[in-house]
Formats: C-alpha cells, structure tokens, sequence
C-alpha cells in the first residue's frame, strides 16, 4: 500500500506536482496558506496546519517560496503549529523548496532530534515539468532515505540525482541557477545583437539552437522573446530570490561570481520597470533599454 504523501504549497509548481502524485496512487493530505487552493488538487485530502499535515502522513513534501517560508511550515508561525509538531517518528520531510543550504542542515537536525529524517530535493524543469511530470530532482541527504523516497520522487520527476549530504541538493540547485541565468544573459545579448544588426532574429535562433550554441533558453525562451511573450513560467522575482541565494552562499565562501551579480543586477531593472511576476526571458528588456531596440520589433 501506498505511503500517505503530506504536501504543504500548492502554488505554481506544487499544485501540478501533488496532482501527479494523486495519479501515481499516493493518498495526499495538503495545507497551503491560501486555503481555497486545496481544492484545486482534487482527491486531495484538506489538513488544517502543517502540524496536522504531518501527524497524517508518512512523507512529508514542503513546496514553497523562500527559506523564511520553509522555516515557517515546518517550525511554526503565528500561532499555525508546524511540521515538527506533528511529526511522526520514522517520517520523512523533504522539502522542495530552493533555500539556503545552511539552514537546510539546521532544519534536518530539528527533525532528526523528534526522529524523522529530511531530504532537500530542489527542482529544475519549471511550470510544465511539474505539470508533465518531468522534473529534474537534485537530492541531497541518506542514501537509504532517497531511496525510501524515490517512488515519491518518480511520480513527480524524470532524473533523480543523489547529489550527497543533506544540503548537496540546494547547492547543486544554485549550481543550476547560476548557469541558467547566465545561459539567458548570452541568448539575450545575441537576440539583442542580431536585432540591431539587422537580421531576423527567429531565423538566428533557428540557426544556433542545433549547434554549439544550443541551449534550452534557446529553445524554450528565445522564440517567446521574439513573440514578445514574457508570461511567466519562471518569475522573475524568484529567479532573482535564488540568484541572492546563491550570491551569499559564494560570498561565505569566498567565490566571485561576477556574471550572476551582472544578472541580478539587470533583473533589477526589469523588476523595477515591469514588475517581479514577469518570465525570466524578460531579461533581455533591460539590454533592450540601453540599445533603445526591440527583438522582434520595428528596427
């Protein structure tokens, strides 16, 4: 019989994810701080706390915003009980959520002292991989915890990827934020560049996207900046959440990441002109403020 699978957020990437483990047969209890979204996921069975979430269920899934958030679910805040209060001995917590690593390793001991266990399982793959079920999970934590888990991970992802230690998840995550964003800082440079140079730029795009150059930003965000598409699947507030994430992480370390500060920076323009729930591909309107050119416009 199916282990009974607890969820806490159902936002963009949460609600898809717990409808898939409904599909693959897990029973699912679920809070979220929106309380009508519970019954978007339908089969899903309300919980009325975190605490009463846990106390449910045999694996404990957290899918919410920043590292405050998590702390909040499974810690308790403003009077809603937490994960840990509930927590069943021989439960595991596994949070999905992209956090800082350091408070990753202090949450896994508060749930190793009420005897649970506790997984950091970041994803990539974004709005549509958790919707098709295809997600990238980078997990880090116990070799025999994952694989206790790994059903639970394989209803919602395509790879799952032991990274190491608990903490190894998060760190491999804002491996992959530094190189996505810095993937779409190239693509925006070369829409930009093409624009202005007086080529289309779907054609450039068609020609790059096969070769050296190819990437999924070239593929997946290159044609919607062409059709002046900046929908969100990926907004550019929690993008620029994980790009600080990852720039205080390298600064305890003493490692320069000059190319992700350049990117936050330029978020920062698009944030402030058109708003932090725009799509990551929306990079590209701060180079085309300081070019005074559209990709896809009028040159």
């Amino acid at each position: 019989m199916a282990e009974t699978v607890g969820f806490i957020g159902l936002g963009i990437m949460g609600l898809p994810m717990a409808r898939n483990l409904l599909r693959a047969g897990f029973p699912v209890v679920a809070w979220n701080r929106t309380t009508a979204k519970v019954a978007l996921a339908e089969g899903v069975q309300p919980g009325l706390s975190p605490a009463e979430v846990a106390a449910r269920s045999d694996v404990i899934v957290v899918c919410v915003t920043a590292t405050r958030d998590v702390e909040a679910v499974i810690e308790g805040v403003d009077g809603v009980p937490g994960v840990l209060e509930g927590l069943r001995p021989g439960s595991v917590v596994i949070d999905m959520s992209t956090i800082s690593p350091d408070v990753t390793r202090r949450l896994t001991t508060l749930v190793r002292e009420r005897g649970g266990d506790y997984l950091d399982a970041p994803v990539s793959g974004g709005e549509q991989g958790a919707i098709s079920g295809t997600l990238s999970i980078m997990v880090g934590g116990e070799a025999a915890t994952l694989e206790r888990a790994r059903p639970v991970f394989e209803a919602m992802g395509q790879r799952i990827t032991h990274c190491g230690p608990v903490g190894a998840g998060q760190t491999v995550k804002l491996c992959n934020q530094i190189a996505v964003c810095l993937n779409n800082l190239a693509m925006a440079e070369a829409l930009v560049f093409c624009q202005q140079s007086g080529v289309d730029p779907a054609v450039m795009l068609e020609a790059i996207s096969a070769g050296a150059a190819g990437s999924w930003q070239i593929s997946n965000l290159g044609p919607k900046i062409v059709a002046r598409d900046f929908a969100p699947g990926f907004k550019v507030a929690l993008q620029q959440k994980d790009l600080r994430l990852a720039l205080e992480a390298a600064d305890a370390l003493h490692v320069p990441l000059a190319g992700v500060s350049l990117v936050h920076q330029l978020f920062g323009v698009v944030e402030g002109r058109h708003g932090g729930d725009t799509g990551t591909q929306a990079l590209v309107r701060a180079l085309e403020a300081l070019t005074g050119v559209d990709v896809g416009g009028a040159r």
